[in-house]
């Protein structure tokens, strides 16, 4: 798990500029860390659901934007839909949990008393759900568009509801500047302004990374399959073609016609990686017996 610098100058920040809503600067940095609790949750179900289904999910990274868990399930839409449900679910459970505690110190009447620990707690439960609607809006990347596509994976295959899914996030980011637009002539939320703008551009950025992909995934499912292969974990055959990279002169070339040498260094490569499901086996794992027909 790894902290982005900016996410240090995000905090002191924050912590400045709302000063005024306790007594004391401590508060203030026991909801920034509260923040940071909730969010660190939320990556931590992506990641232990990813390798429920059998994904690898190695890396956590918080910053000011949020979290990012860098997941890798299984290429099949169930477990992708598993993997990307469990962190907005994460938020689901803490609801509940913190409504009561609210409800709870609205009625000891801590208005009064405890006045601090009261607005932390309100804080606290509007931050959980402010992360679960954010999350849960269908704008590719976030967590709703996502749970979106492996959705519709289900009936349109994985390159076309990626396509689908960039294109709905493409007009969210145009929904998404224009209420950053209208709130920065308000002086009291020009800053929200500033960070909602700020999240439209790295929505932009990925959906124009996810369209890319989505082609790219469009021409690896109509090139034709090799015949005498197939991936010993989804049986998938494998595509003629330049599809593999060489990790040393990064140029492509078919690793079953050239068993598996990069023909322009020279590298060897012990693996071959399925480009259907991630799995990465010896090359002669994928040859199929000649008296057994291949799966469909």
């Amino acid at each position: 798990m790894f902290l982005h610098w900016s996410w240090f100058v995000a905090a002191f920040y924050e912590i400045k500029i709302r000063q005024g809503n306790y007594s004391s600067p401590i508060w203030n940095a026991l909801e920034y860390l509260a923040l940071f609790v909730i969010v660190t949750m939320h990556e931590l179900g992506h990641a232990l659901a990813c390798r429920q289904v059998g994904g690898k999910a190695n890396q956590i990274v918080l910053w000011p934007l949020g979290g990012v868990a860098y997941v890798d399930p299984p290429q099949r839409p169930g477990a992708t839909l598993w993997s990307l449900a469990a962190g907005p679910l994460v938020n689901v459970a803490l609801f509940p949990i913190l409504s009561l505690l609210f409800l709870f110190a609205q009625a000891s009447g801590w208005q009064t008393s405890l006045s601090d620990a009261y607005s932390l707690l309100h804080a606290v439960l509007l931050i959980n759900t402010a992360i679960l609607v954010f999350n849960l809006l269908p704008i590719y990347p976030l967590d709703g568009g996502q749970i979106l596509r492996s959705l519709l994976w289900f009936g349109l295959g994985r390159a076309c509801s990626l396509m689908v899914v960039t294109y709905i996030g493409f007009a969210g980011v145009v929904c998404l500047i224009a209420l950053a637009i209208g709130m920065y002539f308000e002086p009291h939320l020009k800053v929200q302004a500033v960070w909602l703008g700020a999240i439209a551009v790295f929505i932009l950025l990925n959906c124009w990374n996810g369209l890319r992909a989505a082609r790219g995934m469009s021409r690896m499912e109509n090139a034709p399959r090799r015949v005498g292969f197939e991936c010993p974990s989804c049986h998938a055959a494998p595509m003629v073609g330049a599809f593999w990279g060489c990790g040393k002169c990064r140029k492509p070339f078919d690793t079953f016609e050239t068993h598996p040498v990069c023909p322009h260094c020279g590298a060897q490569y012990a693996v071959t990686r399925c480009l259907d499901c991630g799995t990465m086996l010896p090359l002669e794992a994928w040859i199929v017996p000649m008296d057994v027909p291949p799966k469909l």
